[in-house]
């Protein structure tokens, strides 16, 4: 039997914002690139994903039932998945 997969947090990011640089250097930094997917709102179909979810503002989280919106948000929410090992959705 397998341990049950982690859900996958969705990072929606834009490359040369600034706070979106923090978050993903917040994935980077704690070894969360398995956990965490970066979609990039450059991409027609990445921001209707992030609209459809309620977003506007990056960076913003989506984990799987909320959206996180703004640095700060996104990083405290990571920072739970950190300290705590695993996701608490």
């Amino acid at each position: 039997m397998s341990a049950p997969e982690s859900p996958v947090l969705e990072l929606f990011h834009r490359i040369a914002d600034p706070p979106s640089a923090t978050a993903r250097r917040f994935v980077t930094d704690h070894a969360l690139e398995d956990r965490v997917r970066f979609r990039n709102l450059t991409y027609e179909e990445v921001e209707k994903d992030w609209r459809e979810r309620g977003g506007h503002t990056s960076p913003a989280l989506w984990d799987g039932t909320r959206l996180y919106q703004g640095a700060e948000a996104v990083v405290a929410r990571l920072l739970a998945v950190v300290n705590l090992g695993r996701d608490d959705s």
